[in-house]
C-alpha cells in the first residue's frame, strides 16, 4: 500500500466517525457492550467517563435541518444549542447513557432544561463549574465539581472509579492530545502539508471515538507523514479564530484554501481549544482535573471564564506571531454571545497593531459561501500586498535607503 492510499484511508476512519457521531457511537456500543456518556463541549474530563468503562462522547452539532426543536428553544440561540435540542426532540439520543452538562454560556442552560424534559429515562446531570478562574478558591471549587461528576458517575455504573484507573484514563487521553499536538506542529513549520480540512476530522473524530483506537490511527498517520517529503506551499498564511463548541462548515474551511490561504494554526474548539494542555498523571487525579481546568485557561484564554492571568486578544497576537501567520480569520458562530461580547477588545487590539484580520458569523442554517468567497479572496489580497510592503519597508530600513 502506498503512503498516500494510507493517509487517505486513515482521514477516512476520521472523517466516518467525525461527520457521524451518533452512529460512530452507536456502533462502538453495541459491539462492545460499553455504556456512552454524551457531553457538551468545553470543560468536561473525558477521562473520569473513560475511566467508568464508558465512552465519552462530546455531541456535536449535526448537518440536519432544525426541525422539531424550533418550538423547545429560542431562534436567537445559537445554532449548535439549537440543533442539539433538535436532536434530543427527534430521539437521536436515547441510546446515551447519560448527559453531562457544563455551565459557560446562559444558552447551554436553556438546551440543558429542554434535553432533560425530552429524555426522561436518560440520566442528564448538571456541573456548575467556577468561572472566575483566578480567585484563591477557584481549584477547591473545580475539584469540588470534578468530585460530584465522579459521584454521578458511580452511581450510574453501581461502583466506585479507582484513582488508578483514572490515572490510566489520563495518561491515554495526554498521549491522544500530544500526537494531535505533533500534527499541528508538523502543519505549523510545513513538514507536512495537511488541510485544514484535516485537521478538523482528526480532531473532531478524536472527541466521539475510543482513544486507544484514535491514537493508534495517529500514530500511523504521522509516521507515514514524516516518511513523505513536503511540498513547500504557496500562500497567505492564516490563522482561524473562534467557534468554541461546534465545527466550522467543512466548506468553508475549504473556500479559505481554495482562495490561496494557508490555515497554520487555530485556537478552535475543534483545534488547539481542545487538545492544548495535559493532565498530570501523578497523585490526586481529582486535584489534577481541576488544575487542568485552570491551567488551559491560560494555554488558550477562553472569554466564557475570567482569569486577571490571561486575556484572549494578547494571547491571538502571540499566537500569530508564533505560527508565523500573516492575518486571522475570525469565525464567529451567529448568537454566540460570549463570543460578540468580547469580539471588540479583539478588533481594537488587532488594529492598534496593525495586524490585518476578517470577521465571517456563520450559522446553523445554509451559508452563501459565495459572498463569503468573495470577502476572503479580497482579504487575502489585503495580506498579500499588505506583507510585500512591509518586507519591503524593513529591507529599505536594514540598508539605510529611505
Amino acid at each position: 500500500m502506498s503512503v498516500d492510499s494510507s493517509v487517505q484511508g486513515i482521514f477516512a476512519a476520521f472523517e466516518a466517525a467525525a461527520e457521524n457521531p451518533l452512529a460512530s457511537s452507536r456502533a462502538w456500543k453495541a459491539a462492545n457492550g460499553t455504556p456512552v456518556v454524551g457531553s457538551f463541549p468545553m470543560h468536561f474530563p473525558g477521562e473520569l467517563a473513560h475511566a467508568a468503562g464508558c465512552l465519552p462522547v462530546i455531541l456535536q452539532e449535526n448537518h440536519e435541518p432544525i426541525t422539531v426543536g424550533h418550538g423547545m428553544i429560542y431562534p436567537f440561540y445559537c445554532g449548535y444549542t439549537r440543533s442539539v435540542v433538535d436532536q434530543a426532540c427527534k430521539g437521536d439520543f436515547d441510546f446515551l447513557d447519560a448527559i453531562m452538562f457544563g455551565d459557560h454560556c446562559v444558552q447551554v442552560l436553556g438546551a440543558a432544561d429542554v434535553v432533560r424534559a425530552k429524555l426522561p429515562n436518560t440520566r442528564v446531570h448538571f456541573y456548575q463549574l467556577i468561572s472566575s478562574m483566578s480567585d484563591p478558591w477557584s481549584h477547591s471549587r473545580a475539584r469540588e465539581t470534578f468530585a460530584g461528576l465522579k459521584e454521578g458517575l458511580e452511581e450510574m455504573i453501581g461502583r466506585t472509579i479507582d484513582n488508578d484507573a483514572i490515572r490510566a484514563s489520563i495518561r491515554l487521553f495526554n498521549r491522544n492530545r500530544q500526537l494531535l499536538r505533533k500534527l499541528y506542529d508538523m502543519r505549523r513549520s510545513g513538514t507536512s502539508p495537511l488541510t485544514a480540512r484535516q485537521m478538523q476530522l482528526a480532531v473532531k473524530s478524536s472527541m466521539v471515538m475510543d482513544k486507544a483506537a484514535h491514537s493508534a490511527l495517529l500514530e500511523r498517520l504521522i509516521e507515514r507523514l514524516e516518511a513523505t517529503a513536503a511540498t513547500r506551499q504557496r500562500g497567505v498564511r492564516v490563522y482561524l479564530s473562534g467557534h468554541f463548541c461546534q465545527a466550522p462548515k467543512l466548506g468553508i474551511l475549504d473556500l479559505i484554501e481554495s482562495c490561496g490561504g494557508i490555515v497554520v494554526d487555530d485556537d478552535l474548539y475543534h483545534g488547539q481549544r481542545y487538545i492544548s494542555t495535559d493532565v498530570d498523571d501523578a497523585g490526586d487525579p481529582l486535584d489534577a482535573l481541576a488544575k487542568w481546568y485552570l491551567e488551559r485557561n491560560l494555554k488558550v484564554p477562553c472569554p466564557t471564564r475570567v482569569d486577571q492571568n490571561a486575556d484572549w486578544e494578547t494571547y491571538l497576537l502571540g499566537a500569530m506571531a508564533k505560527s508565523k501567520a500573516d492575518g486571522m480569520i475570525v469565525l464567529m458562530a451567529k448568537f454566540c454571545e460570549p463570543h460578540m461580547y468580547y469580539y471588540p477588545e479583539i478588533k481594537e487590539a488587532f488594529e492598534a497593531k496593525d495586524v490585518p484580520h476578517l470577521l465571517i458569523e456563520t450559522e446553523h442554517e445554509t451559508t452563501a459561501l459565495e459572498g463569503i468567497r468573495t470577502r476572503v479572496e479580497a482579504f487575502l489580497e489585503m495580506v498579500k500586498r499588505q506583507t510585500i510592503a512591509k518586507a519591503a519597508a524593513a529591507a529599505r530600513l536594514e540598508t539605510g535607503v529611505v
